[in-house]
């Protein structure tokens, strides 16, 4: 299989070039516990939060909210220290696997997808007949 020299190259600038950032400038991050593959929680990074996070060995974000940089664990010191970082096919999602430290999310909560559970209707592959596509 061919790959561009942006595929091959892994240096942070080839990175930043393949991002696909949204109209907004930032790249959705899910961050996932390395050992378990836990998903813990869902951020945002633009540019430079890609680029810090790719060097410095632990995570940043960019909060939409506060509009500023932040890393998990610079006020309530539950870190996440980088193991992996992989775009998806289309590199619009970023996926980063982390050592994490204490609780990854705000509330307290170890993972964030803790705290608002759902009750969807299970599916099964057996109810291939009656598909809504």
């Amino acid at each position: 299989m061919a790959y561009s020299s942006d595929v091959a190259d892994k240096s942070v600038d080839a990175v930043l070039r393949r991002a696909s950032f949204n109209a907004d400038g930032l790249l959705p991050a899910i961050i996932q516990q390395w050992d378990t593959r836990e998903v813990l929680m869902l951020g945002y990074m633009d540019a430079e939060a890609l680029r810090r996070t790719l060097t410095e060995g632990r995570v940043t974000f960019w909060s939409r909210s506060r509009q500023e940089y932040w890393r998990k664990g610079d006020t309530s010191g539950h870190r996440q220290y980088v193991k992996t970082a992989a775009f998806d096919c289309d590199s619009d999602t970023l996926l980063v696997t982390v050592e994490q430290i204490g609780a990854a999310c705000h509330t307290g909560a170890h993972a964030c997808f803790d705290v608002d559970p759902l009750e969807p209707v299970v599916g099964s592959s057996s109810d291939q007949g009656s598909s809504h596509e």
